[in-house]
């Protein structure tokens, strides 16, 4: 089945900010790269402005939204910018349709950044690439907003709250991915309380009950996203499917119906450099059934006999395309 597909998480932008020579057309280097994209009838892929924390991030954050914007200005003809315009004319797209999201505030604010620097640092980088997918409080560790995703008992601190409270009102979700679990619970209790109007998603997570991994949501956390109307994209890495099954991939991805995801799962592949990773145990990253955008027509193929193609669709693009048409309209 040739469907188009929007997946929700790539690290593209972080390749071509710190590979000496990168090149977005290089298929050997990165699965993201746009001839993969194109292969697999990606229509839209966000790409993710990551940093770790570090006192440079904020620079880091701030080169990645230029090379955004020129991504766009020298490839008119394979690339669009995902707005409005481009949703509502969705079935006529040619193109790959971009657009960023930050990975980890860090890139918002370091540990050291003034508050005046922040918003101004927020407001630049949304001049800068026109919208945000969503933000990422933190990456895997702990920063100035709250507790990443391997930092057990470290929740939403008083800059995280006052980073959703100037998200409020201005259509950029909020993202679980990379939160700990008392993270997750700090940003949805916030939310809640102060009754901000933030949506909340997972861009790219798998199911803890599939396969117990810090980075997966657990059914609860799957069901309060569902609940706000929020998505879910399933990851692509081996480490959070199951280290030794490719199929479980499969199994992550049912999981996410039986939990009453039909109108919330999409995709979140997660595809980044993986050449300079100093993890050797992570080799290969992701099985060769999901080891570049390419594959997207041939998973659609193998989840025919399992679902219906009202369901196909809405994992392969409707149901992130419906997300984002209601956020923005």
């Amino acid at each position: 089945m040739r469907l188009p597909i929007i997946d929700m998480h790539c690290d593209l932008l972080s390749y071509l900010c710190s590979v000496p020579s990168a090149n977005p057309y290089s298929k050997d280097d990165i699965a993201c790269a746009i001839p993969w994209l194109i292969a697999g009838g990606v229509r839209m892929q966000v790409m993710a402005i990551y940093t770790d924390v570090r006192p440079e991030s904020m620079k880091l954050a701030s080169k990645q939204a230029s090379i955004f914007s020129k991504l766009l200005q020298h490839n008119p003809i394979d690339l669009a910018f995902v707005d409005n315009s481009f949703l509502s004319d969705w079935a006529k797209q040619k193109q790959v349709g971009i657009i960023t999201s930050v990975e980890n505030a860090a890139g918002l604010g370091n540990e050291s950044a003034s508050w005046p620097e922040i918003y101004t640092q927020f407001d630049s980088i949304i001049s800068q690439v026109g919208k945000l997918a969503y933000i990422s409080l933190t990456h895997h560790t702990e920063n100035r907003f709250g507790g990443g995703n391997y930092t057990d008992g470290i929740g939403l601190k008083d800059d995280g709250k006052k980073l959703l409270d100037y998200m409020s009102g201005k259509q950029i979700p909020i993202d679980l991915s990379h939160t700990s679990d008392l993270l997750a619970e700090g940003i949805l209790t916030h939310i809640d309380s102060q009754k901000l109007d933030v949506k909340v998603i997972a861009s790219h997570s798998n199911f803890r009950a599939i396969w117990n991994h810090r980075r997966n949501l657990t059914d609860e956390f799957a069901k309060e996203i569902i609940h706000r109307g929020g998505i879910i994209g399933v990851n692509f890495l081996r480490a959070f499917l199951d280290t030794d099954v490719p199929e479980r991939l499969f199994e992550h991805i049912l999981h996410g119906f039986e939990v009453g995801a039909e109108k919330n799962i999409c995709f979140g592949a997660d595809f980044f450099y993986t050449k300079n990773f100093g993890d050797p145990s992570r080799i290969p990253f992701y099985f060769p059934l999901a080891e570049n955008a390419g594959k997207y027509p041939l998973l659609l193929d193998s989840l025919e006999l399992d679902l219906t193609e009202k369901q196909l669709k809405g994992l392969a693009f409707e149901n992130a395309l419906n997300f984002y048409k209601k956020l923005w309209s």
